[in-house]
């Protein structure tokens, strides 16, 4: 940490700064300008409280210049990080497509949407049992119920789900289920006490962005699951909110190559949610694959005009199994399988 004081601070003022690092353990750089005095905090600096150090008498600004996150930061670990999802690789070289129906609503919808999950070729499933809804009328997944069926009809297929946790309390029933990704929405992205316990699980957790979330903010949620112990972490974009509403949401293609720069784990987009509309999702789908994502979470349904939730951004089976055609090719054309 760099902590600038002011020019008009006094010699006392310098010596509580000094004071305040060495209790941290830290030890001290002192550099005397012709107008400020400048401290330089050698050492493990997340030990240092910015906040606390700009509130202290005589300092005119602190500055970490070590990142805050640590554990999911690729400074401390080079290597792209490949998440083994039950045989299936996420990560590295290959890229995968989770696919499925937005929401789980009947035996005989999941039947068929595993069915044409498979023959488009993907290997894992996304469906959701509990779904988190902008009104308290729309319908909210069927929860226990709906991950029975989940797991039923991807079983047939020998398909690992992916759905959402919204609720701790839930997440003992999740295991229960065997559930093989949990998925963390947008909304819960800073639940605290959530992320703390799927960090405690030995499951692979996919973290979507928050709405307003920054790059900094995003990184640091995840922290929270890899400080619990779990590192089996999947970050997924999936559009931040703007003031354009043509579309739903404003996918951020810059934060895949940005994330990739900053962390070791797998990107992946949701251009479902991202476009809001089934017509947006091909084009979005290949500028996230050709930008690096190691996958993308895409809404498909039996039949969309009849989905009980997002209706409007679900493909169709056979649109599934022709974007995963296209996207075959930019994934070879960038050295990638899919």
């Amino acid at each position: 940490m760099i902590i600038v004081m002011s020019p008009d601070s006094t010699e006392s003022q310098v010596e509580t700064v000094i004071r305040k690092i060495k209790e941290a353990g830290l030890e001290v750089n002192i550099s005397r300008g012709v107008e400020r005095t400048v401290l330089g905090a050698i050492g493990d600096e997340r030990r240092l409280d910015q906040e606390l150090f700009e509130s202290l008498p005589g300092v005119e600004q602190a500055m970490h210049i070590v990142k805050p996150y640590k554990i999911v930061a690729r400074e401390w670990h080079k290597e792209d990080t490949v998440i083994d999802i039950k045989g299936v690789k996420l990560g590295g070289k290959q890229v995968q497509i989770i696919a499925g129906p937005c929401s789980v609503e009947t035996p005989e919808q999941m039947d068929k949407a595993a069915q044409f999950v498979v023959d488009a070729g993907c290997k894992l499933m996304r469906g959701g049992a509990f779904k988190p809804r902008t009104s308290p009328y729309a319908f909210q997944g069927h929860g226990v119920e709906g991950l029975d069926m989940f797991r039923k009809a991807a079983g047939q297929h020998g398909l690992p789900i992916v759905t959402e946790l919204m609720d701790v309390r839930m997440l003992d029933t999740f295991l229960e289920y065997d559930v093989d990704v949990i998925q963390i929405g947008t909304r819960n992205m800073q639940n605290f006490d959530l992320l703390k316990e799927v960090g405690k699980v030995n499951k692979p957790v996919i973290l979507k962005r928050g709405m307003s979330a920054t790059i900094s903010e995003w990184l640091m949620a995840a922290e929270y699951i890899a400080a619990g112990g779990n590192h089996n972490i999947i970050f997924c974009e999936r559009g931040v909110r703007s003031y354009e509403t043509y579309y739903r949401n404003m996918l951020d293609v810059t934060a895949i190559p940005v994330l990739k720069k900053e962390t070791h784990l797998p990107v992946i987009v949701d251009p479902s949610h991202a476009g809001g509309k089934a017509w947006m999702v091909p084009a979005l789908s290949r500028a996230a694959i050709a930008a690096g994502a190691d996958g993308l979470l895409v809404e498909m349904h039996p039949s969309p005009c009849e989905a009980w939730c997002d209706a409007d951004q679900a493909l169709n089976p056979q649109e599934l199994k022709d974007l995963m055609g296209t996207l075959r090719g930019i994934a070879q054309a960038i050295g990638r399988d899919l």
